[in-house]
């Protein structure tokens, strides 16, 4: 198993969670962003920088990832092609898509898109905080150990 986490947008509460867990587990994590990531030194953490643009990151998660890997994005679409790899995707907040959900999420994203190309103004996120951080770690914790459990 190896963990790639869209980074450009990603919480430092998230990156400490996932970066800890690589260390305890020896665990390859790879994070992905179209800037420089600060990261402490690691045997099993590393950066991939990519070009700017739009879902340049996301491609590099897509061709990178395989089967029984874990992913970690904000990106529904992204979310979705991976979940049709096999690869298990949390977002940052701890909801674990799967593919009983994955669909309605992206068809709620793409709803949500129109309308803002419409001119309606739908709100962003609520903010991340101390909640959110433990639902993100406690999915986390859940979907590693069932990922360690699998065999290869």
């Amino acid at each position: 198993m190896k963990i790639f986490v869209d980074a450009d947008a990603c919480p430092a509460a998230v990156k400490e969670i996932v970066i800890r867990a690589a260390e305890r587990l020896a665990v390859a994590t790879v994070f992905v962003a179209n800037k420089n990531i600060r990261l402490p030194p690691s045997r099993y953490v590393s950066t991939v920088r990519v070009a700017m643009g739009l879902d340049v990151a996301d491609g590099y998660i897509a061709k990178s990832a395989k089967a029984g890997d874990l992913a970690i994005t904000a990106d529904i679409p992204l979310a979705a092609a991976l979940v049709a790899c096999g690869v298990v995707v949390l977002d940052l907040r701890g909801t674990v898509y799967t593919e009983e959900n994955v669909g309605e999420a992206l068809a709620v994203r793409n709803f949500h898109h129109e309308l803002r190309e419409g001119g309606v103004v739908t709100g962003g996120p609520s903010g991340f905080g101390p909640k959110e951080t433990r639902e993100f770690a406690g999915a986390f914790d859940r979907e590693v150990s069932k990922a360690m459990r699998r065999p290869p």
